[in-house]
């Protein structure tokens, strides 16, 4: 078999490179909002720990059916940049119904636009990704994509900190502020797939059937992880109440963004070296100990009574994130048959955010009756749970 000239690799690198500006345009965007909005929902309008997790749960899980979804979608008309913009733009509409919510209701509607928008959009972009370069770069592939992701989300950050700081008080004046200046980098986001440019598929249409007919053609070792990402992501509750708990330890709304900021800096300077590392020594020698690293990191969560461990705890948060966001896709794209590959990611992506209703749920309820330390050691003990099983289960993927 030849290998791919430089030329073509050097063109599939463009391609990842401009579709990685648009989750970086994108993640700016949400990134300059979404700290706040549980501070906002808590602080302004009265919202419980037990009604953010709800809150989340739903907009995420109502997101997770459309992710399989829009994969197949993908795979059976070939059409992944007009369904990506399609889900991108939704994160436009998402600002501006956020910036005139005016109750719990109000932002639930955003929340649930923006996720419904992730959900269509996720697998046939990761598609893109995947079908940009060979597989002996597929996982440095996706850490460039994951790394600029990254990038975007640490500037918003850094945009909103600084925005807060020339803000006096903390009222709802200066968070739909925050939230009107968000709308621009999102729109931004859009332009960008003017320069994207989408592989045809030329199989026919009419040997594309239904993927749960298909279901007999998924690898066992592809099935086995779907199984994981369920258990992990039930203890993976929604960063929502990362906030909550830097704020209870003592950080104001300024300084929990500015942790936000720390964490995205520490992922988006890992992910490309683990995306690449990943190619070298196979996939499992990052998801495994990315889940370990979890563990600990939640345990950190649950025990912190002080800044100092909160901030240390944010930072191998970011670790774990390099170690595990671009390498799971990596592994899906991998294991796929070649005609349910943006199925299968889909599949992963509706896997775990099913898993987020009853983890955002769980977390809710735990933190309202036992109080902030019991969620966390929650996550911990699935995330322990996760490694273990591909640990004893998993087998390496031999390329």
């Amino acid at each position: 078999m030849n290998n791919p000239s430089p030329h073509k690799k050097n063109s599939g690198l463009r391609n990842v490179f401009f579709l990685g500006l648009i989750s970086f345009f994108t993640d700016l965007s949400t990134e300059m909002v979404y700290p706040l909005i549980p501070l906002y929902l808590v602080s302004v309008l009265g919202a419980t720990p037990a009604l953010v997790g709800v809150i989340e749960g739903i907009a995420e899980s109502l997101a997770s059916l459309l992710k399989v979804f829009s994969g197949y979608l993908s795979d059976r008309f070939q059409k992944k940049k007009v369904i990506a913009f399609s889900g991108y733009a939704a994160g436009v509409l998402y600002k501006v119904v956020l910036l005139f919510a005016a109750s719990w209701l109000g932002i639930l509607g955003a929340r649930v636009i923006d996720r419904l928008g992730k959900g269509i959009r996720t697998a046939p972009r990761d598609v893109l990704v995947s079908e940009s370069t060979d597989q002996d770069t597929l996982g440095k592939a996706f850490g460039l994509h994951k790394m600029l992701d990254m990038v975007g989300a640490a500037l918003g950050i850094l945009i909103t900190f600084f925005l807060l700081r020339s803000l006096s008080g903390e009222d709802s004046f200066n968070f739909k502020l925050l939230f009107a200046l968000s709308i621009i980098p999102a729109i931004l986001g859009l332009i960008m797939f003017a320069f994207v440019r989408e592989r045809r598929d030329v199989q026919p249409l009419a040997t594309r059937e239904l993927f749960w007919r298909n279901l007999k053609k998924i690898d066992g070792q592809l099935k086995l992880y779907l199984v994981v990402v369920f258990l992990f992501t039930v203890g993976n509750s929604s960063n929502a109440f990362l906030l909550l708990k830097a704020h209870d330890v003592g950080f104001n709304t300024v300084n929990v963004v500015l942790l936000f900021f720390a964490f995205h800096v520490v992922a988006s300077a890992l992910a490309m070296p683990m995306g690449g590392l990943s190619d070298h020594v196979g996939r499992k020698k990052l998801l495994v100990p990315g889940y370990l690293v979890f563990s600990v990191c939640y345990l950190g969560f649950a025990l912190a009574k002080t800044p100092l461990v909160m901030v240390i705890a944010f930072l191998v948060y970011g670790v774990y994130t390099a170690m595990i966001a671009g390498v799971e896709r990596a592994y899906v794209a991998e294991l796929a048959p070649p005609e349910l590959k943006g199925t299968m990611l889909g599949l992963q992506s509706t896997v775990a955010g099913i898993a987020l209703l009853p983890a955002s749920i769980i977390a809710g309820f735990l933190w309202t009756a036992y109080g902030s330390t019991v969620p966390f050691l929650f996550g911990a003990a699935m995330s322990l749970i996760a490694a273990v099983i591909l640990i004893v289960f998993m087998r390496p993927v031999h390329r």
